[in-house]
């Protein structure tokens, strides 16, 4: 480019003048390099980045060009520093990324004193409405969840992420909804030279996801994948069984002890959903001074206390798989009800939760980025299309990684 001008308007705004020094284009029809000129096309104003804190503008006419073999068709210059019909140049572009990890459409527009048209508009020019495959060499440990997309409406998204080698979470997909279907079509638009890769899919236990994940793997040969049910899932329900019991008997305990040994249990919640190794000397006197008054409680607590442990152990999934067996055994055996509901998880999804032992793998990665998307959701007061959201959370988890 030449520098033709460089003037300064009533708002104290730079407006530079350029002129290319490329006296060549491509035509539009035949691909051909074309060099007879044809005059220029109307005057274009591009944002540039700002610069002593002012504003920047850069004024030119692109050159157009005639093609001898298309019936004289004529072709305007493009350049490679900014797209035909956007208002900014593509490092300006880049900067509002930046500005908008972590923000919002509406702040980086009075920020930079844009149109949040404009705004909106760099991010579909930046940032692609689904996964870029290219970006990707490997896809060993791919991890499936879902949010609601408005609190209170069971209208539930599916998250799909992938963690890499070092550590990174990458986000894949925001699906329109979590059927079976849907996840089946998602891991069907992968390109065999990703399939390949595919090891383990850690997900919770919605029989949508191991579905799909099972009738993929299936029809591809190549693909051989194995479903991690996650620990914490796990764990949620067995241990939501003894808070259940809990609450039990403290209406019954309030019932028969008079206010004075009541008053001694009370404050007893988050004692007993802690482990055992965490409490406190005096939490320890208060869970054990509530189980003289519910055997069963202590009980319940007890086996949950060892299945626990047990995740924790180092083991081979068969081994584990005969020790959990034998913790269901034991349950059976006694007086409690309080986990049969858990059981029956437990009998369906015990070959994919004894999976986790080989590797110890988990979606722990997933639920940290379900924190990520309520933020955004938040900050953003709401976000009702799935493509926007795979936008911006995009932005927010690859922005800076892309666009310094």
């Amino acid at each position: 480019m030449e520098v033709i001008s460089v003037e300064i308007n009533e708002r104290g705004d730079y407006i530079v003048t350029v002129e290319s020094t490329r006296n060549s284009a491509i035509c539009q029809s035949c691909g051909d390099r074309v060099t007879k000129p044809n005059g220029c096309g109307r005057e274009i104003e591009l944002r540039h980045l700002s610069i002593l804190g002012h504003r920047l503008y850069i004024r030119l006419r692109p050159k157009r060009y005639e093609c001898p073999h298309c019936n004289g068709k004529t072709s305007t210059q493009e350049l490679d520093w900014y797209e035909p019909k956007s208002p900014h140049t593509k490092a300006y572009d880049r900067h509002l990324m930046l500005q908008l990890v972590n923000s919002t459409v509406e702040d980086v527009s009075h920020k930079e004193d844009v149109g949040y048209d404009a705004v909106e508009g760099a991010i579909d020019r930046c940032i692609h409405a689904s996964v870029n495959w290219d970006e990707f060499t490997e896809l060993k440990i791919i991890g499936i969840d879902e949010i609601a997309m408005t609190k209170g409406h069971s209208n539930f998204v599916a998250i799909i992420t992938t963690q890499q080698s070092d550590g990174h979470v990458a986000l894949l997909g925001v699906l329109a909804d979590r059927q079976k279907e849907t996840v089946r079509q998602f891991f069907e638009s992968i390109p065999p030279r990703l399939r390949q890769t595919m090891e383990k899919v850690c997900t919770d236990m919605w029989e949508g996801y191991a579905n799909a994940v099972a009738e993929f793997d299936k029809a591809h040969s190549e693909v051989s994948i194995e479903v991690v049910v996650d620990r914490f899932h796990v764990a949620k329900n067995y241990r939501e069984c003894v808070d259940q019991l809990r609450k039990q008997e403290c209406r019954r305990l309030k019932k028969e002890l008079s206010e004075a040994e009541y008053a001694e249990i009370q404050g007893v919640l988050w004692p007993i959903r802690k482990n055992s190794a965490d409490l406190t000397a005096e939490e320890q006197k208060k869970l054990n001074r509530l189980f003289e008054y519910s055997p069963d409680l202590k009980l319940a607590y007890t086996f949950r206390e060892e299945l626990t442990s047990l995740f924790e152990m180092q083991l081979t999934k068969e081994e584990a798989k005969q020790q959990i067996l034998a913790w269901r055994d034991k349950i059976s055996q006694s007086a409690l009800t309080c986990f049969s509901k858990f059981l029956i998880t437990l009998n369906n999804w015990l070959d994919k939760i004894v999976n986790y032992f080989a590797g110890r793998f988990s979606s722990g990665f997933v639920e940290g980025l379900n924190n990520k998307i309520k933020t955004t959701k938040r900050r953003c007061y709401g976000i009702l299309r799935n493509t926007t959201l795979f936008q911006r959370l995009y932005l927010d988890i690859e922005g800076y990684r892309r666009f310094v």
